[in-house]
């Protein structure tokens, strides 16, 4: 199963992988070395830079060592000069004579370090009290080799290098069925996962694998499966009808899942709805009898909605569990039989209405769920012929553009050949 687009996928990915290998080391700038130790002054820092272009090693060992302290003791004369608010504050007639004793003082003043609050104000905090300047943190360095290898074992994608690589993987999908809205999405999600972020090389085919796979089982997230044998149970008669396209196996698939509605004791009846192509009531009686189940049925041309009236009134009688409506097949082009399947719905008003399309459709049988979803409204999707499609594009493009959950798979003609979907058993069957 998916033989094709498994090997499509494995190609394309193994070819993106090396392509992305061989692109060139991303450059890995070597952050700056910083080793300044010196605190400098106010003034002296005014025209430093921060910390982008460092001094050269030699200027920094040959920068004089700051000697602000000493450099205000070695001017006492600047320190003498009181500010004339303080002088104010003497008495008036002690005023001459303050002056000249600080005069006298001051020098001593200046040894024994007693200045007044205003000298301290002007000289002291304007280099040691106020807030020093602070430089950035130092950045942790990296060993020659470390860096060296960081640029050498990773790399990167730019968008226009990913989009000439995903082409590869877009034509591979398409030729596999793939839907084009579901082309889109995994493109988007790899191009987020992948473009502009460091990828070690040598895991990049991994890289790409675990994306995609991660994608794909996204496709899945609406499928919410309806348990039919709970339904069944809870109300009798429990009403399916079986639409679909000519041939799509609509028959062999009603077969099947009376067999299993069987297996879990469960009683039903058969509606051989379709009177329109020939030898069709006859294919349903023939497994009605292998089978050995009641069949309702009217020659060929009658009303279908009658048959399914019957059917349903026979199981009330008899309390039967569950009723399945045979349909015949049609186009969604073909308006006269999609009338008449509207009749089918409004008469039988059945609790669940499932769509048998081929799996080897591919895109129109996705667009054919849609015109019969917008007609009479579909519940779920049984695929037919899965064992036989080497693509399995249908599969992951069903419940991401219809929105309808794809509840079996027709794996053969046997009647037990019918297996719930999982979508893990979907990615498992892609390589994934």
């Amino acid at each position: 199963m998916f033989k094709f687009l498994k090997d499509k996928l494995k190609s394309a990915v193994s070819r993106i992988s090396k392509a992305i290998e061989k692109e060139e080391p991303v450059d890995v700038p070597l952050p700056p070395v910083i080793e300044v130790e010196e605190v400098f002054t106010k003034d002296e820092a005014r025209h430093i830079e921060e910390v982008e272009v460092p001094a050269p090693p030699e200027e920094i060992v040959e920068k004089p060592k700051k000697e602000e302290t000493p450099k205000i003791k070695e001017e006492p004369k600047k320190a003498v000069e009181r500010p004339k608010e303080i002088i104010k504050e003497k008495p008036k007639e002690e005023k001459k004579e303050a002056i000249e004793e600080k005069k006298k003082e001051a020098p001593e003043t200046l040894e024994k370090g007693t200045f007044s609050g205003h000298q301290k104000s002007e000289r002291f905090l304007s280099v040691k009290e106020e807030p020093k300047e602070t430089l950035p943190p130092k950045e942790e360095k990296k060993g020659m080799f470390a860096r060296f290898k960081e640029a050498v074992t990773t790399t990167k994608v730019s968008p226009a290098r990913f989009d000439e690589l995903f082409w590869e993987l877009e034509i591979a999908m398409l030729e596999n069925n793939v839907a084009f809205e579901v082309i889109g999405k995994i493109k988007a999600d790899l191009r987020k996962d992948i473009v502009e972020k460091p990828v070690r090389r040598g895991k990049v085919e991994d890289a790409v694998v675990s994306s995609l796979r991660a994608s794909i089982l996204s496709l899945f997230e609406g499928n919410k499966q309806i348990d039919m044998l709970k339904n069944a149970k809870e109300k009798k008669p429990y009403v399916i009808a079986f639409l679909g396209a000519n041939g799509s196996g609509k028959t062999t698939t009603i077969a099947k899942l009376t067999n299993m509605f069987q297996s879990n004791g469960l009683k039903c009846v058969l509606a051989a709805g379709d009177t329109w192509r020939s030898a069709a009531i006859q294919q349903l009686e023939e497994h009605a009898n292998k089978l050995n189940v009641p069949i309702v049925k009217h020659d060929y041309g009658a009303d279908p909605a009658a048959i399914a009236f019957d059917a349903i009134e026979m199981a009330k009688a008899r309390k039967l569990d569950v009723v399945l409506i045979d349909t015949a097949g049609r186009q969604h082009s073909n308006a006269n039989l999609m009338d008449e399947m509207k009749k089918i719905i409004r008469v039988a008003k059945p609790d669940l209405k499932i769509y048998i399309g081929e799996m080897i459709a591919g895109n129109d049988c996705i667009e054919q769920i849609q015109s019969f979803d917008s007609a009479v409204g579909i519940d779920g999707v049984i695929l037919s012929k899965a064992d036989i499609d080497e693509k399995g594009g249908t599969a992951i493009s069903v419940t991401y553009v219809t929105k309808k959950p794809i509840l079996y798979l027709g794996m053969g003609q046997e009647y037990r050949d019918l297996e719930v979907f999982d979508k893990e058993k979907i990615v498992k069957g892609l390589g994934l």
